[in-house]
């Protein structure tokens, strides 16, 4: 429903919640207060312009402080394209950009991540965010990544993390949907990650760096575009 009809329910409401108080780095718009978001209607999360969620926007700025992903040539795999990302990174003269997901009806390749149709050294960017808690085998999906990955490219593959948690939670026994909304925070995840998501990302072959880019903003700023309250950066490279 988001993808389909997301463009035009922006456009009808959007002017409601025109003001200052809010940027999107994203689109530029400015917002009295964003949209409620989530399966418990967390408030002021959604851009009414673009759509875009704190993880989004904090993603965006993170490739345009501390990446070349705006100006050098460069061959990117979007697995589960985004709505906010979608049309701005298609209309970039740089990028040679190729959106794939299993049930997306706005991706370019219809695939599985555990069996990625592309040879090995294609791609110099892997973006796949929010979709390893899905996957039932994540190591061999982040094998894939790193076999598509030219030698010197990176991915970015962020998973909601308990950053309470020392370790990654399964639990296959958990089946009833209710119950792994309880366990996992939503009825489709099989795990919720912890801080060894670093040494999980490793397993599949990458050198990561864990980057608090969060935190180079003051808290002012984090509020004004609406950014995530904890979240690490996983650059994964090859």
């Amino acid at each position: 429903m988001l993808i389909r009809l997301g463009s035009a329910f922006s456009f009808i409401f959007v002017w409601f919640y025109k003001g200052d108080k809010y940027e999107c780095p994203i689109c530029g718009g400015k917002f009295r207060k964003m949209f409620p978001w989530g399966n418990k209607g967390w408030d002021n999360r959604l851009c009414p312009k673009c759509l875009s969620l704190e993880r989004h926007r904090l993603i965006w700025l993170y490739f345009k402080n501390k990446t070349d992903f705006f100006s050098a040539p460069l061959k990117m795999l979007h697995v589960a394209p985004e709505q906010p990302f979608i049309k701005r990174f298609k209309a970039l003269k740089n990028l040679d950009y190729t959106t794939a997901d299993l049930v997306s009806p706005i991706a370019d390749v219809k695939m599985d991540i555990q069996d990625i149709p592309f040879a090995e050294n294609t791609f110099d960017v892997v973006m796949c965010n929010h979709v390893m808690e899905h996957i039932p085998d994540e190591n061999k999906a982040l094998r894939e990544v790193y076999r598509i990955l030219k030698k010197g490219g990176w991915a970015i593959l962020q998973v909601p993390v308990n950053y309470m948690n020392k370790e990654t939670y399964e639990d296959d026994s958990i089946t009833d949907p209710k119950e792994r909304e309880k366990h996992f925070g939503q009825y489709d995840h099989l795990r919720y990650h912890g801080l060894d998501y670093t040494q999980r990302l490793e397993g599949g072959g990458f050198t990561v760096i864990e980057d608090n880019f969060l935190m180079s903003f003051d808290e002012a700023t984090r509020d004004k575009y609406r950014l995530p309250e904890k979240e690490i950066i996983y650059l994964c490279k090859k």
